[in-house]
């Protein structure tokens, strides 16, 4: 299954923006940002943040620009529902939960069948997490001490419309995020206004 690999650090350094979460990743990041103060043409910084919010959840070009055509083809703000739309993938929530330090890990996870969705085993990383569904780490899977860590140190990862069961390893989608609520730090318009002439 193709995925979006790479040294994670230099990827931070390219595009001037921790995307990964890692502690080691900010150094590099801002290193990087120096660099992308230069003066950019309006399609360099679009390209920039189209980069940028595909980093974020780790998405190839082929699928990104799927969620985008679909974003601008529904009522609403595009970039609103294209940041919604990629934030209710079950990799991202997964991570957002806290069972995974990264979006690379909770793939991972997904991918070996760790994870259930309303008690079902969901194995598709893209997989669209509906409001009111549960996100549980399988029972078999509850020993592993690097999910443990990860999920009895989660304090940073909480938000507000995910409602965690911290006992039972699981989580409710609970609601749409509004925007503000996203935590990325991305100019989605810019991205909007890249594709608009190829979408």
């Amino acid at each position: 299954m193709a995925k979006l690999m790479g040294p994670r650090f230099k990827i931070c350094r390219r595009l001037g923006l921790n995307v990964y979460g890692h502690p080691k990743a900010m150094k590099r990041a801002s290193k990087g940002m120096a660099r992308n103060d230069k003066k950019l043409s309006d399609y360099g910084t679009q390209l920039l943040e189209k980069q940028r919010l595909r980093a974020y959840y780790g998405v190839l070009e082929k699928q990104f620009k799927t969620y985008v055509k679909k974003a601008i083809k529904n009522r609403g703000i595009t970039g609103d529902l294209l940041l919604i739309s990629l934030e209710s993938r079950l990799d991202n929530l997964v991570y957002r939960m806290g069972l995974a330090s990264s979006i690379r890990q909770a793939r991972q996870m997904v991918n070996h069948g760790h994870i259930l969705v309303n008690n079902e085993k969901v194995d598709i990383p893209s997989y669209q997490v509906r409001v009111g569904d549960r996100i549980t780490l399988k029972e078999a899977s509850r020993k592993n001490p690097i999910f443990q860590d990860n999920y009895l140190n989660r304090g940073s990862f909480a938000v507000p419309y995910v409602e965690n069961d911290q006992e039972n390893f699981s989580a409710v989608y609970l609601r749409i995020p509004k925007r503000e609520e996203i935590p990325i730090e991305i100019n989605e318009q810019l991205v909007v206004e890249f594709y608009s002439k190829y979408v």
